[in-house]
């Protein structure tokens, strides 16, 4: 499936890359540093990153349906003007859950956002799953974790990934037209020796991308559960993949530092650097968020 090696294509030296996003409109990638509270935009076209200093952490940025874009903060859910470099406030997630943070997020295909909380301490169950539906905002029927990671979505919509990262499990849920979810089941585990599952993909097959955190790599699963493939990175901490380029078979990845030893880090010079490499298979372009008119 792989088209070459994973190869650094921007030199960020982030602490915690999260959250890529293809851009279809300006063929562009977003991405963000959860912890030095920076989003990031790649143009691939002339090799340029340019940055802004976000409030506090965020944890993903996304396109809406109005041209904008959505960015989740510790404070909650923001609408974010590059031109300006502004953070405005749309929605408080978790005002009274003050050691939580958004970590990452999708759009299915009705529009519709979905996103996670989780304990910054990593310590304790207090991560959730949120479905924002065009302004209105409820908690998704999935039990609370220490650290959520995803959802993702197959291709047809039916069927949602979540990912409790410190329990090393994927879950997968049938999903109702009006968003709720039954049919719990186990979709794959990580056994301890190859790192935490992080944040999940889906490709135009249906098949399921995981990064694995402190697992130098990038797991690619079918639809019924079976390790299909493991991209080996040079880096250990491997955070997220998203399908970019105008045929969507350019894998961009981010990665971390976060956590590593300065020993570590010597031996890995490129980790937080945005990696890319190629595949045959193509991704799934990015919904917006509709946000209702």
């Amino acid at each position: 499936m792989m088209r070459g090696a994973p190869a650094v294509v921007c030199s960020v030296g982030a602490m915690l890359g999260e959250g890529p996003c293809w851009s279809v409109a300006d063929r562009m990638l977003w991405f963000v540093d959860i912890k030095r509270a920076q989003v990031h935009r790649f143009n691939p076209a002339t090799d340029a990153l340019e940055s802004w200093a976000a409030p506090a952490q965020p944890g993903w940025i996304l396109p809406v349906d109005d041209g904008t874009l959505m960015t989740g903060l510790d404070t909650g859910l923001h609408r974010f003007d590059p031109l300006g470099g502004t953070f405005d406030l749309i929605i408080e997630v978790e005002p009274d859950v003050p050691d939580n943070r958004l970590n990452d997020a999708t759009v299915d295909q009705a529009g519709r956002l979905w996103f996670g909380s989780m304990d910054d301490k990593e310590a304790a169950p207090t991560g959730q799953v949120y479905r924002l539906d065009r302004g209105a905002l409820a908690r998704a029927d999935i039990a609370p974790v220490t650290i959520t990671n995803g959802p993702a979505f197959s291709p047809d919509g039916a069927t949602l990934y979540h990912v409790d990262t410190l329990a090393r499990t994927i879950h997968a849920f049938d999903v109702a037209p009006d968003g709720s979810l039954k049919g719990h089941r186990i979709f794959a585990r990580i056994a301890p020796d190859d790192g935490y599952p992080d944040g999940p993909t889906v490709d135009s097959e249906g098949c399921l991308w995981i990064a694995l955190f402190g697992g130098w790599g990038v797991r690619r699963y079918s639809p019924a559960g079976e390790l299909l493939e493991f991209i080996r990175f040079p880096v250990a901490n491997v955070t997220k993949v998203a399908f970019g380029g105008d045929d969507l078979r350019t894998a961009y990845t981010t990665t971390a530092r976060k956590g590593l030893s300065p020993a570590a880090l010597i031996e890995q010079p490129h980790a937080g650097d945005l990696f890319s490499f190629g595949v045959d298979v193509p991704g799934l372009a990015m919904t917006a968020i509709s946000i209702g008119h």
